[in-house]
Parts: structure tokens; sequence; C-alpha cells
């Protein structure tokens, strides 16, 4: 995937070298030691944001490694069940056919629960890819492996856009429940 590997390890342990060179800057008034240690919090602060990225498209997860993730297939039939249960209620409501309005109530939780399931297994999956892939990568590292440490490597940067992709509508979906609650 990317040489450039944007992780969010990495840019904590930068922000945090980057505050004690500016603080130690700061008590010796060393002006240098200061600048130096902005500049690495600066740029731990743009890693960070790196390695949060993610485009989220239909059934899909692009990171920033560019890693492309297909999500699980009950997040898509998950969501199809919804809109269509939406649908029927909908329609059922304006014909004021109530068993139409019910089964599409029916359905559209159904969905919920269906796509909430493929959220938790996208987002475990992916979990368990990157820790695999972080693992592994090192062992090959130092075993001097560079095929297989770029393998998992590629394990790792598809294990974080499935959790990314996962965390983007597992968000999406507590800020739609919270906007619908405050209504």
């Amino acid at each position: 995937m990317s040489n450039d590997n944007t992780s969010t390890i990495k840019s904590t342990i930068d922000a945090v070298t980057g505050a004690a060179q500016n603080a130690l800057g700061s008590l010796t008034g060393n002006t240098t030691d200061q600048t130096k240690g902005q500049a690495k919090q600066d740029k731990a602060d743009a890693e960070y944001q790196a390695s949060q990225a993610t485009a989220k498209g239909p059934g899909f997860t692009v990171s920033s490694s560019g890693a492309v993730k297909k999500d699980d297939p009950d997040r898509i039939s998950g969501s199809y069940n919804q809109t269509v249960g939406a649908a029927k209620e909908f329609v059922g409501g304006v014909t004021g056919a109530e068993s139409l309005k019910a089964a599409g109530r029916r359905q559209n939780e159904e969905g919920r629960q269906q796509e909430a399931k493929g959220q938790v297994n996208d987002y475990a999956g992916g979990i368990g890819d990157r820790v695999t892939g972080t693992v592994g990568g090192a062992v090959a590292g130092l075993t001097g492996n560079q095929k297989a440490k770029e393998s998992y490597q590629d394990q790792h940067d598809s294990g974080k856009t499935q959790q990314r992709g996962a965390e983007h509508d597992i968000l999406k979906n507590a800020e739609a429940e919270s906007n619908a609650a405050h209504k």
C-alpha cells in the first residue's frame, strides 16, 4: 500500500516528544528547541489527521493508505432493508394500510439490527487485521523478510480501512439518533 505509513500511535508519540521539547525550550529559554518542538507537534497533528482519513462510499471505504475495503454483507443488506422498510411504512401510512405500515416498521428495525451486526463484524475484523499486520510486520522486519513485511503492512492497512469505515457509519448513525431524540 503506502510507504508513508500514517499511524495514530506514531503521531501520539511525536506529539508527546514535541511537547516535551517545546517545554524544555521554554524552561531553558532556548527558542530553537521551542520552535522544533512546536514543529514536531504540528507534524504529529497532521499525521494524526491523515491516519484518520477515509472516504466512505456506498458499500466500501477507501483510506489514506490507498486501501479499499468492501463492507460486510450484513451492512449492505441491512441498509437495503431499512430503505425498503421505510418505504413500506410510508406507503402504508399514506394509504391507511396498517398491516403494510407495521410490516415496514418491522423490516426497518430488522435492517437496523442487521446493519449494526455488520458494523461490529467490520470493526472487530479491522482491529484483528491491524494487530496481525503490526505484529507480523514486526516479526518479518526482525527476520529480514521484506516481502512478508510488505504483505503484513497491506493487511494492517486493509484492517485500518475496514475499521475506519465501520467507525464512520457507527458515528453517523449515533449522530442521527441523537438528532432525532432532540427533535
